[in-house]
């Protein structure tokens, strides 16, 4: 993904955040109980078991609410935290640092729960030779991001929208007339000329199509795993196969032994707890 457009989609979330927070009145609460000569340090540390990600929007949120603030990073994206663990500082004026306080930590809890999620899904499958990838079941406005978290826990991304792969659904070929038709309507098509196309299937009848039109990858839709181990025969390595569909933790590992390239999970992104990160002040 693109430096620029994560960094565009970042400042615009910041703004809107801050703007929802601090309405038209800012922090009251800070303003009146703490000396505009306060200095204090917060630290921010980690309450349970994680990966980290999001460092960066931690501290873009705190550039926002106060340049003069300094933000230091102790812990870095994708590196693991135990409870107790201190993550990152943020020192300066005392009204500045809480009022950017629950911005920063939404962004910074909110992204690091994606990447644990990815990482305990990464580590489920490690040895089988499957790829855990994400899909577009994101937060409106904070996909970018999100699927960032996702490479910082391990796994990998899938197409960014609809606009970078052509994935072909069951709606597209009911539409279209069929799988063979839409394939070939995709490679007549200016508008798709040079990406990657992948097609859905539902059974082995609709795969053995698929494999025939040469296409990039081929997508088993909520097949069983005795399916998918047929689906890996019959496919002999000619097209790259993805699982997708209701994918949990309990189930991940044996669909990866299977045999399938790439097994993408919604969860990792709809579904994501925060992690636990909180703040605590020393008074400077």
């Amino acid at each position: 993904m693109l430096a620029h457009a994560v960094d565009a989609a970042l400042d615009t979330l910041i703004q809107l955040a801050l703007a929802e927070d601090l309405g038209d009145r800012g922090d009251v609460t800070s303003l009146a109980t703490i000396d505009a000569g306060t200095v204090i340090r917060g630290q921010v540390r980690a309450k349970s078991v994680g990966v980290i990600a999001g460092l960066h929007v931690f501290a873009a949120v705190y550039r926002q609410v106060d340049p003069s603030l300094t933000v230091e990073l102790v812990a870095a994206d994708g590196g693991h935290v135990t409870p107790g663990a201190l993550v990152c500082t943020v020192t300066g004026a005392g009204q500045s640092v809480l009022t950017g306080e629950r911005v920063a930590l939404n962004f910074l809890q909110r992204l690091s729960g994606v990447a644990t999620l990815t990482a305990s899904f990464v580590d489920a499958v490690t040895g089988t030779g499957a790829t855990i990838l994400d899909t577009r079941k994101t937060t409106p406005g904070w996909r970018l991001l999100e699927k960032y978290a996702v490479r910082c826990g391990g796994g990998q991304n899938h197409r960014v929208g609809l606009y970078d792969m052509v994935l072909i659904k069951d709606n597209h070929i009911d539409a279209a007339g069929g799988i063979t038709t839409a394939v070939q309507s995709v490679r007549t098509s200016a508008v798709a000329a040079g990406l990657p196309i992948e097609v859905e299937v539902k059974n082995l009848d609709e795969l053995r199509e698929a494999v025939g039109l040469n296409v990039d990858r081929i997508l088993l839709d909520n097949m069983t795993n005795a399916s998918m181990r047929e689906a890996v025969a019959i496919t002999a390595g000619r097209t790259k196969l993805e699982a997708s569909g209701n994918m949990s933790l309990e189930r991940v590992a044996a669909v990866a032994a299977t045999g399938v390239d790439f097994i993408s999970v919604g969860a990792l992104t709809h579904s994501a707890p925060a992690l636990d990160l909180s703040m605590r002040l020393e008074t400077r």
